[in-house]
């Protein structure tokens, strides 16, 4: 018998590449959905955050819940009600799960769950590891909210694993593609001063380390969920630069003229983030996409 996952927030970008993933590694794959629809590509159970219902076959179904509910932190200006949905979609979505985990019967054996490594804030030029302080703006309040619900299904007794995931390269959606735009039309330029640095994760090694945790019983615990080798802002830049064939011409977009654009939610790059894959190294995983060269190279090169 194949073992059944659960993913809360299926469909977005994460989500879509790993149910692909899983189904590929002969896993069988549910979706909570707010609207089950008869055509989706794969079997879905009703759930509503607002109404803290979800379907109670849902909890029956799965060995393992990998959670990855939450609104995007990008795209919308932080607005008072913007901040609001991107904290309380995280804290309703994680309580509504464990609430049921705790009231229903179910033979789930593990939660996986998502965090962000903006936990740590603007941490500069030092290296975070998954014990350093936190950060004390608005993102790592989420995460640390976000952290606590998630870490009360560890209470009742489910191994729990929670990831710090830096930013997820790919080229169907988040962040790369924003990057990519202007260095495309030849307007490629580092972001402020270009020198905050990037922990990211090739999208695939992303769904092979959700995979790892459901796989192997020794991941418990917070994982900084990054690749090992975190690049600057203008590394990143220079580098897509060259896979795509592209000159970098322009002086650095300054970084009040991104405040004035994005407001506070222009931290997201702004902010430097030196995260270290130590720990998930030690677990044996290894990462497929070790350098950016490869990673973007991997997204790009073909059609560039």
């Amino acid at each position: 018998m194949s073992q059944k996952i659960l993913i809360a927030g299926g469909t977005g970008l994460l989500g879509t590449r790993l149910s692909e993933m899983l189904i590929d590694s002969g896993y069988e794959v549910a979706h909570l959905s707010r609207t089950p629809g008869k055509h989706a590509h794969y079997k879905t159970f009703k759930w509503d955050i607002a109404q803290g219902y979800i379907d109670e076959k849902a909890m029956k179904y799965p060995d393992y819940i990998i959670n990855l509910a939450g609104n995007s932190v990008a795209g919308e200006k932080w607005t008072a009600a913007r901040k609001k949905a991107i904290l309380s979609s995280r804290l309703q979505s994680t309580n509504l799960l464990c609430k049921y985990l705790q009231e229903t019967s179910h033979h789930v054996k593990g939660f996986v769950a998502s965090s962000a490594v903006g936990i740590y804030g603007n941490s500069g030029e030092r290296l975070m590891l998954e014990e350093s302080s936190y950060g004390s703006d608005f993102l790592a309040e989420v995460c640390k909210h976000w952290e606590n619900a998630s870490w009360q299904v560890h209470h009742l007794g489910i191994r729990t694993v929670i990831f710090r995931i830096g930013i997820v390269l790919s080229n169907k959606g988040g962040a790369l593609p924003q990057i990519a735009r202007p260095v495309k039309m030849m307007a490629g330029s580092p972001l402020g001063s270009g020198k905050q640095y990037m922990s990211w994760i090739h999208i695939d090694d992303m769904c092979r380390l959700f995979i790892k945790a459901i796989e192997d019983p020794q991941f418990t615990g917070v994982y900084n969920a990054v690749a090992p080798n975190p690049v600057t802002n203008e590394e990143l830049t220079r580098t897509l630069a060259k896979v795509m064939h592209k000159p970098m011409m322009l002086p650095n977009v300054p970084a009040f003229g991104l405040k004035l654009m994005l407001g506070e939610m222009s931290e997201v790059i702004l902010n430097s983030n030196l995260v270290s894959a130590n720990k998930v190294l030690q677990t044996g995983f290894t990462f497929e996409y070790n350098q950016i060269q490869e990673a973007l190279e991997s997204l790009y090169d073909k059609d560039s």
